[in-house]
């Protein structure tokens, strides 16, 4: 393993694109052999899925939209499976419970869990009608999904069906987990999106944001009641009857471009409500942001480039940036309620789950974890199962890394100049440089259990143990560069919040750790 070479990361996301395409593939014939009846109560076209599988360009599979699809039909088939196995069991009691316990520890990212088990509790009575609902929306949601992927594809596979027309029920409203609009249509990778035009957009909106698609053989409507408004036409070249959004590119890079998407907006309960258009600013203030890690950090700007394709910005009091492990590449960063030196953190931070999560999906790292909570996090201050000390550790040696870069940048004659160019203050160079003690300081202390935990309760595999070995070795780069600072640093005003967290984490190790055996 080589997690921070540039090269093997280039041949992992080539694994991974052959990995989802291979998964595509092996779920329709799954769905086709083992779960047919299934498939046809939930409408699911199972031979389109399959044609998809063959048509899509590679490159796609890699991407946030087309990977993110793939799992949640993957999630799908799993659910399916469970529907089939508690609609057998004649008291369902016991398969239940098991259930709830495997629902906590596997959908730990998404609404699973809440949706099958609202009370946190397992409930026998009401399994089946929960799991069928869920597969149900599931099923609607792939399906619509789909289309756009491979809209002028689509045509051609309903013109093989021989039927008049492919009807589909679709919900026009915003996605919030893609990070779009209402009334956007979003086709392949996301580059290309258009926006219902108003005389259509209108009658949809009474309708709230339902109809039905009719998908033919050279053409695609969309019905409301027994008025039916054109999307578009296929002959020589596509006619779209919508208004074309340009993309909008926050900068080219060798791995393609990396997009500005819509902003996330939530209320003040910190619930998503909305997904509106990013003001010009906003873009403005985020490739401040990359230029400076690119003039700063060449090597983690190449690790960006290759791993980040979209940004949405965030609008949110109190939230922080996040990103899914299902959707590669998609970073939600919060760009309102934070300042330019966060966003630059934020950025790289969103984008080390991106490198994390390809490196789990080529090794397994961590076993035997059953999302048990007893080892503290030193970020969140509380206790965590081993897969969140592991992210937490790998994303903040990241952050160690950036903030020791951005000190060397801001003392170099070039990087002085480009400093307040970037939006940055003398008050932040001393911030990053506290911020990197501040991290180095908690890695260290998330090493220990990680150690402990491989080397002691054996949680950790051969490939768990060699990340650690490499993000120690990192961390020991970083302290020894930024050390002619800490002195400094401790006589600024950050001084005070730097010992009060040294003397934190020795009392959290007083209190929480090592973890013995006997406590797993």
């Amino acid at each position: 393993m080589q997690p921070f070479d540039p090269r093997f990361l280039e041949r992992l996301v080539e694994e991974l694109r052959q990995s989802m395409r291979k998964l595509l593939s092996d779920l329709c014939r799954d769905f086709a052999r083992g779960y047919e009846k299934e498939a046809d109560l939930l409408e699911l076209p199972i031979d389109w899925f399959h044609t998809l599988a063959r048509t899509l360009p590679l490159s796609d599979f890699s991407n946030w939209k087309v990977a993110g699809w793939i799992e949640t039909l993957n999630d799908l088939l799993y659910f399916v499976d469970v529907l089939v196995q508690v609609r057998g069991e004649r008291s369902k009691r016991d398969i239940v419970a098991q259930l709830h316990a495997e629902f906590q520890e596997k959908f730990y990212e998404n609404s699973y869990n809440e949706e099958v088990f609202p009370l946190g509790k397992p409930e026998p009575r009401l399994i089946l009608q929960r799991l069928t609902g869920l597969c149900r929306r599931l099923a609607a949601e792939v399906t619509q999904e789909s289309v756009w992927l491979a809209p002028e594809q689509a045509c051609r596979w309903a013109r093989s069906q021989r039927a008049v027309s492919w009807c589909i029920p679709c919900d026009f409203a915003a996605n919030m987990e893609r990070v779009e609009p209402p009334g956007t249509l979003s086709l392949g990778s996301g580059k290309m999106v258009f926006v219902l035009p108003g005389p259509t957009l209108g009658p949809l909106k009474r309708a709230g944001m339902r109809a039905q698609l009719l998908v033919g053989p050279s053409r695609i409507d969309m019905a409301l009641g027994s008025r039916t408004y054109p999307v578009v036409e296929f002959g020589t070249q596509p006619r779209w009857h919508c208004e074309p959004q340009d993309p909008k590119v926050l900068r080219r890079t060798e791995y393609g471009d990396l997009l500005l998407g819509p902003t996330l907006v939530y209320d003040r309960f910190k619930v998503p409500t909305a997904v509106e258009q990013t003001p010009p600013a906003i873009r403005t203030k985020i490739r401040r942001a990359l230029h400076a890690i690119e003039a700063s950090w060449p090597e983690g700007n190449r690790w960006l480039s290759l791993l980040t394709s979209r940004v949405s910005p965030l609008k949110a009091r109190g939230v922080v940036s996040f990103s899914y492990r299902h959707r590669p590449g998609l970073s939600v960063i919060n760009c309102y309620d934070r300042d330019n030196l966060d966003l630059i953190d934020d950025l790289i931070h969103e984008n080390s789950h991106h490198h994390l999560n390809l490196l789990l999906r080529k090794y397994v790292m961590y076993e035997m974890d059953r999302n048990q909570e007893i080892f503290y996090s030193p970020w969140r201050r509380s206790l965590r199962p081993i897969r969140g000390i592991l992210h937490a550790t790998f994303t903040f040696t990241m952050g160690a890394l950036l903030f020791e870069r951005l000190s060397a940048w801001a003392e170099s004659s070039q990087g002085n100049k480009s400093w307040k160019k970037a939006g940055l203050t003398r008050r932040d160079l001393w911030r990053a440089r506290a911020r990197c003690f501040e991290e180095i300081e908690s890695v260290r202390y998330a090493m220990q259990d990680l150690q402990y935990a491989g080397g002691h309760l054996r949680w950790l595999t051969v490939s768990g143990r060699q990340l650690v070995g490499h993000l120690e070795t990192a961390i020991d780069e970083a302290e020894r560069r930024i050390a002619p600072y800490r002195n400094a640093v401790l006589g600024s005003a950050f001084g005070p919040e730097l010992r009060k967290h040294s003397q934190q984490l020795k009392q959290a190790r007083r209190t929480y750790g090592p973890m013995r055996l006997s406590k797993a």
